[in-house]
């Protein structure tokens, strides 16, 4: 697995001043963070993936590094890759930290739920 091991160490540093409980795992090809069993940022090689809420797009946007994520060849909605090279001071590592944040209160778990799903037959 290839990422910036000082990003995510920045990233570590970062959340554990306002989170106990967070999770990392593997995915996208790099190290992912997970917040309340929701997916809130990610470390790559060369760039950080931020979850945020959809409706800032044209806002988020227009930060400088941000361009849209794209997986499997189509643009995620709520997501962005922001270049590793505009993350020089923990300022502004710390507005796509929060941005992420803000929207974790909101966004759906990734958790899957454990409830059986009853099927009805067909008469």
């Amino acid at each position: 697995m290839a990422y910036n091991e000082k990003l995510a160490n920045m990233t570590r540093e970062l959340i554990a001043q306002t989170h106990k409980n967070v999770e990392e795992k593997a995915m996208f090809g790099g190290l992912c963070f997970m917040v309340n069993d929701k997916m809130w940022v990610g470390v790559n090689k060369g760039r950080l993936m931020v979850r945020f809420d959809p409706a800032k797009n044209e806002e988020v946007m227009e930060k400088e590094g941000a361009r849209p994520m794209e997986f499997t060849g189509r643009t995620m909605k709520g997501f962005v890759f922001v270049d590793e090279n505009v993350l020089t001071t923990k300022k502004k590592l710390e507005y796509w930290i929060k941005l992420a944040l803000d929207f974790n209160k909101h966004a759906r778990s990734s958790k899957k739920s454990t409830a059986k799903k009853t099927t009805r037959k067909k008469k």
